[in-house]
């Protein structure tokens, strides 16, 4: 072989294979090969680009190149291999004297061995596992495969630049933890993170990061299994929408009511006492502001009432694995699942209810160009459209008004939806109408991160998706559209019932059709309207369907799909936030006037103006 190389090549070319294909050390798990591939991989620049003394580090480590892959963490290594080179090359009449001392002076400055020294190191990593498993490594090292995947470059680098700077700010967070391990003799491991962003409706991988550095570890933590958390949430609240659609009691609407105060749950002859964030509890409040403000005990009542196991069954149809079990725990995302699992299920929520299998690779050509393999998206619909809607809604007040405002308080205004979560890691699950994005933030050896979701992962979610949606490919985003059968009805937030023209506040509601509310507000004069037939200008302004069935008269049982009675005063309660008025005082008459009465036609032109909020100085009467 030796010999017809000699003949077939000039010492020129046959310098310049070798130059290509010589081996220099591993930078996490891959070989590299060559000094082109060796001047990205240990200083992140083109072979073209580099200083005389970082060509002479790249000469120099060829007799013993594993003993100087982790150069930048042995230093003298690193200046031995180099000035060795350098000493020659003034030997050999190639450089000065003056030359090589100030080589010398000059400190090598090594890329990192995080992510940024790598476009993509755990992507590939997954693209290399999976040919593995298809072909084998001699065919994969001496065939020329043509590999095209799903990595967006662009997305990528912006995925980076996110991680790293969301990733300095946790330390700071951390700053104090870190040094009570310290004193206390602990190891102080750093925290680590995982991203995956896909395209919702296709599944396909567009910026994928395992880790906070590849050099220091290649575990890849979008595949390790952790508790979501409240991420898992919104998956017990699609679970109690999906009664309405499947016709299965009780059915539970956005506006159903629950109790969030302390609470011990029996289950299995135990007890189980869960608590909220921060130990605050808000009484009587609806399924949307339970979500919004992501509230345990009124989450796992909500999934008692529904049974847990239909949240089980739910999860399992959207594909979140069979780990899962009915326990009250369930509802608090206590079973363990991968950011790419968490990722791949909330595709429904952003697509009207059709899931999308994650992938990550296109097509496989040979040397040739034949098809060796080829991949196409997988998607399914796993959930109603109306129940994917509704649980969007209550996502996106996640995100405008509720523990996920980081969001919009760090700038990001495109329409969007997403869930905190907090178990012993950090969450933040989000998507807009073209790109969905989970981070996850915790460590290695699962102790408590004590950081929540918003203040962990939701600023690196926020960073990136204010970098994608500046790209051409990802900026035109749009608003969720609702699915059809689901109606849109004005509501009191203090009733939940239908709105007169007599609420000082009212907010838009929506529903599965068929499980709105059909009595108007009780608490502002719906008594006087209850009677009014579907079809009539009364209905017409308080905005009933033409087709909607005609609602019950005055005194009939109220039909409001809730767990309570709402006639009951003290069930009428909603999150003072919210509502923006105290509730209404115990066995005060349900149809009582302000104190001062509005004519018809202020009754008639409120309809319009029934949302705007009073001003400060007037305070809203019970």
């Amino acid at each position: 072989m030796a010999f017809e190389i000699d003949e077939r090549f000039s010492k020129q070319q046959i310098f310049e294979l070798y130059a290509n294909e010589v081996y220099l050390g591993n930078r996490g798990s891959f070989a590299i090969r060559g000094f082109g591939e060796a001047a990205q991989a240990y200083f992140g620049k083109d072979v073209r680009e580099l200083t005389l003394g970082e060509s002479a580090f790249i000469a120099g480590i060829i007799r013993a190149p594993n003993r100087y892959s982790a150069a930048e963490r042995h230093m003298d290594r690193a200046m031995e291999a180099r000035d060795r080179v350098l000493g020659q090359m003034v030997e050999d009449d190639y450089i000065k004297p003056d030359e090589e001392a100030a080589a010398k002076k000059a400190k090598l400055q090594f890329a990192s061995g995080g992510v940024e020294s790598s476009a993509a190191p755990y992507f590939v990593d997954m693209v290399k596992d999976h040919l593995l498993e298809q072909y084998s490594e001699t065919d994969l090292q001496t065939q020329s495969f043509r590999i095209y995947t799903t990595l967006d470059p662009d997305l990528q680098r912006a995925a980076s630049i996110a991680v790293q700077n969301g990733m300095q700010q946790v330390d700071k967070l951390l700053t104090k933890r870190y040094a009570l391990w310290k004193k206390m003799g602990q190891p102080v491991p750093l925290a680590q993170v995982a991203l995956v962003a896909l395209d919702p409706h296709t599944g396909e991988i567009r910026a994928l990061i395992g880790g906070r550095n590849y050099g220091e570890s290649q575990l890849n933590h979008a595949l390790a299994r952790r508790q979501p958390g409240s991420s898992f949430k919104p998956f017990v609240y699609a679970a109690a929408f999906d009664n309405a659609a499947q016709n299965f009691q009780p059915v539970v609407t956005p506006v159903t009511t629950v109790d969030d105060v302390p609470t011990t749950f029996q289950f299995d002859g135990k007890d189980y006492t869960p608590d909220n964030f921060g130990q605050e509890f808000y009484g009587t409040v609806t399924v949307r502001d339970a979500l919004i403000h992501s509230l345990n005990v009124a989450t796992v009542k909500v999934a008692e009432m529904i049974g847990y196991q239909r949240v089980v069954d739910v999860a399992r149809q959207m594909g979140l694995g069979t780990n899962i079990q009915a326990t009250p725990a369930v509802a608090l995302g206590a079973y363990e699942m991968t950011p790419i699992d968490v990722a791949a299920g909330y595709t429904p929520f952003a697509t009207n209810g059709v899931r999308a299998e994650p992938m990550f690779l296109r097509n496989v050509l040979a040397a040739d160009g034949g098809v060796e393999e080829t991949a196409a998206p997988k998607t399914r619909t796993v959930i109603d459209p109306r129940v994917a809607y509704l649980t969007t809604t209550l996502l996106e007040d996640v995100v405008n008004r509720g523990t996920g405002v980081t969001v919009r308080s760090m700038g990001f205004t495109a329409p969007a939806a997403g869930k905190t979560g907090t178990s012993r890691d950090g969450w933040f699950a989000g998507f807009t109408s073209n790109l969905l994005c989970v981070i996850w933030i915790g460590f290695d050896d699962n102790r408590d991160l004590g950081l929540s979701g918003s203040q962990s992962a939701a600023p690196i979610w926020t960073d990136f998706m204010k970098r994608a949606v500046a790209l051409p490919a990802y900026s035109n985003t749009q608003e969720f559209e609702p699915a059809p059968g689901v109606l849109a009805e004005s509501i009191d937030p203090q009733t939940g019932q239908l709105a007169t023209p007599s609420c000082p506040q009212t907010e838009q509601e929506y529903f599965v059709a068929g499980s709105e509310p059909t009595l108007y507000c009780e608490l502002h004069g719906g008594g006087h309207f209850a009677a009014a037939p579907s079809g009539s200008w009364l209905a017409h302004l308080f905005g009933r369907p033409a087709n909607a069935p005609p609602p019950p008269p005055a005194g009939a049982p109220n039909s409001l799909p809730s767990t309570t009675n709402p006639s009951n005063p003290a069930d009428k309660t909603r999150l003072k936030a919210k509502a923006g008025q105290p509730p209404a005082t115990p066995g005060s008459p349900p149809s009582a006037e302000p104190e001062k009465k509005k004519g018809f036609l202020d009754r008639v032109f409120g309809i319009f103006g029934g949302s705007k909020k009073p001003a400060d100085n007037q305070k809203p009467q019970p």
